[in-house]
């Protein structure tokens, strides 16, 4: 069952890069964002005051929550600002540069979290994975050349950088759950519940004085794909931590079948977006999905 939500949020995963980049075409990055952050507080609302009021709403339910000291929630605010910088840096990103480039580059992140509990957390990595790390360099290196038939210089545009930024606060944040889950025991629904409330809290002031000033030249257009972007990635993110929660469910598994949505997310940059050097950039996903399954491989 475990291996079944793994693919169910893998597949919710690829729509919500699909409907970012539909939401953010031609359209203003930062309240496309804040909007996505009010409607993550609303979806967990209930969650969250059930449990702050004892309401018994959701008790024995894969829904219950916990209540949170001081402590916990500045450790939660913590995440809410890595991840909200995160998905700046990422909205820029999948807005400007084609989603046959984005997918496969954030199934790299793996290698990153890998890397980050090697130096962090004293684990060693073996054959298989340092295999998969150097097969994902290859084919970054291969992505970067065949993205120049477009353009895309991976060395000087902007918009790279801060999609490898968006990836590596990402892998942060992943690092980051694990030890405010395991060191400081915090519930997982505690975690996703409170800090989209701090990202809301947190994205409002980015607008207010960032965009507010130039919302006359960096025009707003409502869609109604923009409220999928919360609902798909709040699902995936539920399937995940349902997945981790059933016994015998192996996290090097779940990880790589997480990043199968970059299948995902590449086919739809094909059929709904007319993508261009699909052939090329074919290739490359090729490998880094391989390298993916070696990490898989050598972390059971």
């Amino acid at each position: 069952m475990w291996v079944v939500a793994a693919f169910i949020s893998a597949f919710l995963l690829g729509l919500y890069d699909v409907a970012k980049k539909r939401s953010l075409s031609a359209n203003a990055v930062i309240p496309v964002l804040l909007l996505n952050t009010l409607f993550a507080s609303l979806l967990f609302l209930p969650v969250i005051l059930d449990a702050e009021l004892s309401l018994g709403w959701f008790e024995g339910s894969v829904l219950e929550s916990t209540q949170g000291d001081v402590g916990a929630h500045l450790l939660v605010a913590l995440k809410a600002l890595i991840t909200l910088s995160s998905w700046l840096c990422g909205y820029y990103a999948i807005k400007h540069l084609p989603l046959t480039i984005v997918g496969p580059v954030n199934a790299t992140r793996p290698v990153v979290v890998l890397m980050g509990a090697m130096l962090f957390f004293g684990e060693r990595l073996n054959l298989w994975q340092w295999g998969g790390v150097l097969l994902t360099i290859v084919s970054l290196y291969l992505l970067s050349r065949s993205s120049k038939r477009e353009s895309i210089d991976f060395r000087r545009s902007r918009y790279v950088w801060a999609l490898f930024a968006a990836m590596l606060l990402g892998a942060v944040s992943g690092l980051y759950d694990k030890y405010i889950i395991t060191a400081h025991s915090l519930s997982p629904l505690f975690v996703q519940s409170w800090f989209g409330i701090y990202q809301f809290a947190m994205m409002s002031l980015v607008a207010l004085l960032l965009w507010m000033p130039r919302r006359a030249t960096e025009r707003f257009e409502w869609r109604w794909t923009i409220p999928l972007i919360t609902l798909f990635v709040s699902a995936a993110d539920f399937f995940y931590y349902h997945a981790l929660d059933v016994d015998g469910a192996m996290i090097a598994v779940v990880s790589m079948i997480r990043r199968s949505s970059v299948i995902v997310t590449f086919v739809c940059g094909v059929m709904l977006f007319g993508e261009r050097n699909i052939r090329a950039k074919l290739i490359d996903l090729i490998l880094i999905l391989i390298g993916m399954v070696m990490l898989a491989v050598g972390s059971l």
